[in-house]
């Protein structure tokens, strides 16, 4: 009897594991995103303080904020420009892994190290977010930034792109080693989940606001202001996204002209064939 309720206790557990791991990918998948996001805000937040001419305007409404424009979010922009580059490389060249774990092994201190790592990002991440809702930024910063439908589609897959290499390279292999002991296969929810998130959120806040990277620079180039670092990182990481979304749609049209050269081949090999025996 001890060893049935011990069998049902497994199984109950067993409920619950598929659901918290789709979640638990998925939220940790977001914190890319989300980063661009809380970037961009920083970026047209600064901006704004520059160019203001009101006094009581030059200290941020929210302590969270001003320590992070104090300490400046230079470790998460290296973080992202890694991603990002990884995902480039990864679309150009073919698998790139960030990160891997061999499963199986009692002390595994690859696998603590980045559980630290994603924890904090995500309760720095969250922080900023919450410092930029508590002084106003998420209104689009109050100028507009808007560019071609065509370039915003484009750093949308982009975005997407890097959100996606950074789940199955760094954010699934920690997961799925912590609960299941080894790697796990794709399934359709965990990438439907993510996907509809990420349209959300995008649909919500990245769209009007993530612009404000590639903006403050050329803006202040043509005020013929200073550009810091951070200006020429966010600046960098726009057209980086825009271009690995430039090689997806690339590689996507290569894909698609491959299948349909193949089906046409095919189909005059076969009209040969069926020539040939009809002449016999």
């Amino acid at each position: 009897m001890g060893w049935q309720k011990k069998e049902k206790k497994l199984s109950g557990c067993a409920i619950f594991r598929e659901p918290f791991h789709v979640v638990t990918i998925t939220l940790l998948s977001l914190l890319l995103p989300l980063s661009f996001l809380l970037l961009a805000r920083l970026s047209s937040y600064n901006y704004m303080l520059t160019i203001t001419s009101d006094p009581t305007q030059q200290s941020p409404s929210s302590f969270i904020l001003s320590l992070l424009l104090s300490i400046n979010p230079s470790i998460l922009c290296f973080l992202v420009s890694i991603v990002s580059i990884a995902t480039l490389i990864h679309g150009l060249a073919g698998r790139t892994t960030l990160l891997s774990e061999s499963p199986g092994v009692i002390y595994r201190p690859g696998l603590y190290t980045a559980w630290i790592v994603l924890c904090t990002l995500q309760i720095c991440v969250g922080l900023g977010i919450e410092g930029s809702i508590a002084a106003g930024i998420f209104d689009g910063s109050g100028f507009d930034t808007r560019r071609g439908l065509l370039c915003r589609y484009i750093f949308f897959l982009g975005l997407h792109e890097t959100m996606i290499h950074w789940s199955r390279t760094v954010v699934k292999p920690v997961v799925d080693d912590t609960i299941f002991g080894a790697a796990g296969d794709e399934k359709w929810a965990q990438r439907v989940t993510i996907a509809l998130s990420y349209g959300t959120l995008w649909w919500l806040s990245i769209r009007d606001e993530v612009e404000s990277l590639v903006f403050v620079a050329e803006a202040k180039i043509e005020l013929s202001m200073d550009l810091g670092v951070a200006d020429l990182v966010g600046w960098w990481l726009y057209y980086l996204t825009v271009t690995i979304g430039m090689v997806r749609v690339v590689k996507s049209l290569i894909w698609i002209g491959a299948i349909l050269l193949c089906k046409r081949v095919r189909r005059n090999s076969t009209e040969t064939c069926e020539d040939e025996f009809d002449k016999v």
